[in-house]
């Protein structure tokens, strides 16, 4: 087998492969051979077919087969014997396929980057310190309490949080507006759901009051008819309910999984779940920044054409499930949900993947089995039956394989923390997980 190879340009490779002539005739023989044995054709006894009629009734057949084939091993071949990486599947130009002529094809592909690990020493890292105090405990529990709570009409002026029932007409210039007009329409006040203005216009406004809102569209409105419009809303105010948060009691408790032990318990609960979030919002804020160092120092480093390609159809594919898609067999997602779209992520997961095997094959690292386990208890411990959970996880070996890829991120961030600067920022509860929130 005679193999050239060229680089094209960047990470592309173009081979040429030659595989002598023999190869394919002789595996095209043997297959002829063999199928004549149990062949049934028309005047000929069974297994008695001459090889000339086998090659002139499925010769051609046989031939595409095993050139299919040829080409695939060769291919494999000739990359090992030129030590190269293919990213991706390569593209095949037949050369020669003629019968009785050696074998030549041109494939073209791209290789993995050689990746060289930058030095990372001194890079400095913010770690935010916050607690959960008793308010930040009653805070979560208002939270629900209102959750499952219930609103309840009140003979009062509008405030704040409160809902209402109204009708609003609105016009441009004298004229009605498409989608300016509602009867009956419950809304909650600071929701921010219309355009500002409008429901701090309400805020004050008693059950049976009509007012006029003079007010405009942002700038920036998804409708370019009304973006910076001045408008005229005219209002009445039908009613007005205030949420009246559900009691402290055990029936609250059982809704969020607290059967027993009463108000303590359920604190202590509500406590725990806070210090996991809390735990997670700071460890995520301080992987990114990591994450981001890594990739400011490999900033250079090329990837694969191929490799973005990819990642960007399984980023395309889970948006798709996220939103509730069953798969998009029956949609074309490339025009709802273009490459654009992805394409920065992708390129970033891309690279960081590269850096990060690099940097765990360099180290020798591997998934601490104790910490793995540590992390599947942590989230089984969240449910009823937590050894339910466990055994899922074990039982399941990609699932597992994902906790343990977790953990070896977390097991190459605390190698890099190591040479790193880290200033630690006293924060709020609330402050650091709305950082987290933001980011993500």
């Amino acid at each position: 087998m005679q193999v050239s190879i060229e680089t094209t340009s960047g990470l592309e490779r173009r081979l040429t492969v030659g595989v002598p002539a023999e190869r394919v005739d002789v595996e095209v023989d043997n297959r002829l051979q063999k199928a004549a044995r149990n062949v049934r054709l028309p005047g000929f006894r069974p297994g008695k077919v001459p090889m000339k009629v086998m090659r002139q009734r499925f010769g051609a057949g046989v031939r595409q087969e095993v050139l299919g084939e040829v080409v695939n091993q060769s291919f494999q071949e000739a990359v090992v014997q030129e030590q190269l990486r293919p990213a991706g599947q390569p593209s095949i130009e037949p050369r020669t396929m003629d019968p009785g002529k050696d074998l030549e094809y041109v494939a073209t592909f791209e290789v993995f980057p050689e990746v060289e690990l930058a030095e990372l020493a001194g890079f400095e890292v913010e770690q935010l310190v916050a607690e959960v105090s008793d308010e930040d405990v009653d805070g979560i529990i208002e939270v629900f309490r209102k959750q499952q709570g219930d609103w309840e009409t009140v003979e009062r002026a509008a405030a704040e949080g409160d809902k209402v029932n109204i009708d609003y007409a609105g016009t441009r210039d004298g004229e009605p507006f498409e989608g300016g007009s509602a009867q009956g329409s419950d809304l909650e006040l600071g929701s921010g759901r219309m355009i500002p203005g409008f429901e701090d216009g309400i805020i004050g406004m008693q059950a049976g009051e009509e007012k006029t809102l003079q007010l405009s569209f942002p700038e920036d409105y998804h409708s370019e008819e009304l973006a910076g419009a001045a408008v005229e809303f005219k209002v009445t105010l039908n009613a007005v309910q205030e949420m009246v948060p559900a009691a402290l009691d055990e029936e609250l408790f059982a809704k969020y999984g607290v059967e027993e032990g009463g108000l303590e318990q359920f604190r202590q609960e509500v406590a725990d779940n806070m210090r996991r979030e809390l735990k997670n919002a700071i460890e995520a804020k301080v992987k990114q920044q990591v994450m981001d160092a890594l990739l400011a120092a490999h900033d250079s480093l090329e990837v694969p054409r191929a490799l973005v390609q990819q990642e960007i159809g399984a980023m395309r594919n889970q948006m798709f499930q996220q939103f509730g898609g069953a798969g998009g067999q029956d949609l074309d997602l490339q025009s709802l949900l273009p490459d654009d779209m992805f394409q920065d992520n992708a390129e970033r997961r891309v690279k960081l993947g590269l850096v990060m095997a690099e940097f765990i094959g360099k180290r020798e690292l591997k998934a601490d089995a104790e910490r793995v386990r540590a992390a599947i208890e942590e989230m089984a411990a969240t449910y009823q039956d937590p050894q339910e959970v466990i055994d899922y996880y074990y039982g399941n070996q990609q699932q597992l394989a994902a906790v343990e890829s977790k953990v070896l991120e977390d097991q190459v961030v605390e190698n890099l923390l190591q040479d790193a600067k880290i200033a630690e920022r006293k924060v709020s509860y609330q402050e650091a997980i709305a950082q987290d929130q933001a980011e993500a």
